[in-house]
């Protein structure tokens, strides 16, 4: 199986995000959290979370980029008894049992789109508000055999 974990090249999400989640944490879409907003809810950080955040089901905090990668099965069970706990405690879900649905349709749904990716694919998400509600796309950024190094910038002289 495979899911996603948060990935930073920058401090930007420390910044763009109120709540910016942890390198390394597991993540979904979490457009679950943006179903009753509409224009007037999209400014500042909020905006930003709302265009491009992947939710971290650990922190609950927000990423721009996630990567692909190999996950346990005993993880995914602790993950989507984390979400369904974050249902009740902070959406309303009257149990866990009764929020469990919920969260494991959207582990699996992340599941599902990181499957039929190469482990180090880097995914970007991008919505807008539409008439029908929130929709969501997402972007694929394939693994390319580049070191990093090629690509980081080192300070010094």
């Amino acid at each position: 199986m495979k899911l996603a974990r948060a990935i930073h090249f920058d401090e930007s999400d420390m910044n763009v995000f109120h709540s910016p989640g942890r390198t390394g944490e597991w993540c979904i879409s979490g457009g679950f959290e943006f179903s009753n907003w509409s224009e007037g809810d999209l400014t500042g950080k909020a905006r930003q979370a709302f265009s491009n955040g992947w939710l971290g089901v650990e922190t609950f905090g927000r990423v721009t980029f996630v990567a692909v990668t190999q996950v346990e099965p005993d993880e995914v069970t602790a993950l989507t008894q984390s979400l369904a706990q974050h249902f009740v405690t902070v959406y309303g879900a009257p149990s866990l049992e009764a929020a469990l649905p919920a969260a494991t349709e959207e582990i699996n749904q992340m599941l599902e789109m990181c499957e039929e990716h190469e482990a180090n694919t880097l995914l970007t998400v991008a919505r807008e508000l539409t008439d029908a509600g929130v929709r969501e796309s997402f972007r694929i950024i394939e693994q390319r055999d580049a070191s990093l190094d090629m690509f980081a910038v080192h300070g010094g002289e």
